[in-house]
């Protein structure tokens, strides 16, 4: 198993296939078992790197954490990685994170690809403390919760359905870490200005059917960023990875490629 070490925190990272490097990063309360949908389609034409962020695999557990340290964690896997630059593709709280590492280090991100995310902006609503205690439920309590939650679309088989729940259900992470991640989130504050400083092309994704991040969110995002194109994923929830893979990941490695011949 391979490791990255930020402030003296293990981060369990992997690799597969080769080509131009593209890092991805996983949102609240999973580990990286959860690319399972699309990560071999993407390592058929990119040497693709991800890691479980603390708290969640075979990462450490820390009792607090910001975005900013979540973000330093992804730059240290990019460094035992031996990437000086990446593709950076980050869902829901990843997506949060991958804004921060490209506002904290922009010469390192080639592009962005941001799924089921937005600004966390001062004025956004926040998952109130009340809530974030339910992470300290029993563990099989709490993996039911997670589980059953977001959502996959009226697109989503239940097949799919069925199959990314047991993947869930067998998924690790502690509840301290779980806990940390969503208070770092309910910390954390960027602006609109900041983000339209990013100059690097990014690619948006959204589900038209996200109760966890409201589409409008999205598109506030798509609009923000300088450089950015839209896209609206048609019958999906928040997963959309699971209602709609073999639509997203054309798009991404169309997106690249086009980065990529720049």
């Amino acid at each position: 198993m391979a490791y990255a070490i930020n402030d003296g925190v293990r981060l369990h990272w992997q690799e597969s296939g080769s080509g131009t490097p593209l890092l991805l990063i996983m949102g609240h309360c999973y580990s990286a078992r959860m690319w399972y949908p699309l990560i071999d389609r993407l390592a058929a034409h990119h040497r693709v790197i991800c890691f479980d962020n603390r708290g969640t695999g075979g990462s450490d557990t820390t009792w607090r954490v910001t975005v900013q340290q979540l973000a330093r964690d992804a730059l240290a896997v990019m460094d035992a990685a031996g990437i000086d630059s990446a593709h950076v593709h980050g869902v829901s709280m990843g997506g949060v994170i991958a804004l921060e590492l490209a506002m904290q280090q922009p010469q390192r991100v080639r592009t962005l690809i941001l799924g089921c995310t937005g600004i966390l902006s001062a004025e956004k609503r926040r998952m109130p403390a009340a809530v974030r205690a339910l992470y300290y439920l029993p563990r099989p309590l709490l993996r039911w919760l997670l589980s059953s939650r977001g959502g996959y679309g009226s697109r989503a088989t239940t097949e799919a359905a069925a199959r990314d729940r047991a993947v869930l259900l067998s998924d690790t992470s502690t509840k301290r870490g779980l806990a940390a991640q969503a208070a770092a989130l309910a910390r954390y504050c960027t602006s609109a200005q900041a983000v339209a400083a990013l100059r690097m092309p990014a690619l948006v994704l959204h589900g038209d059917e996200d109760r966890t991040v409201a589409l409008d969110a999205g598109v506030e995002l798509a609009r923000t960023l300088h450089d950015s194109r839209l896209h609206i994923v048609n019958g999906a929830a928040h997963n959309y990875l699971v209602a709609a893979v073999d639509e997203v990941v054309p798009l991404m490695l169309s997106f690249i490629a086009e980065r990529d011949a720049d």
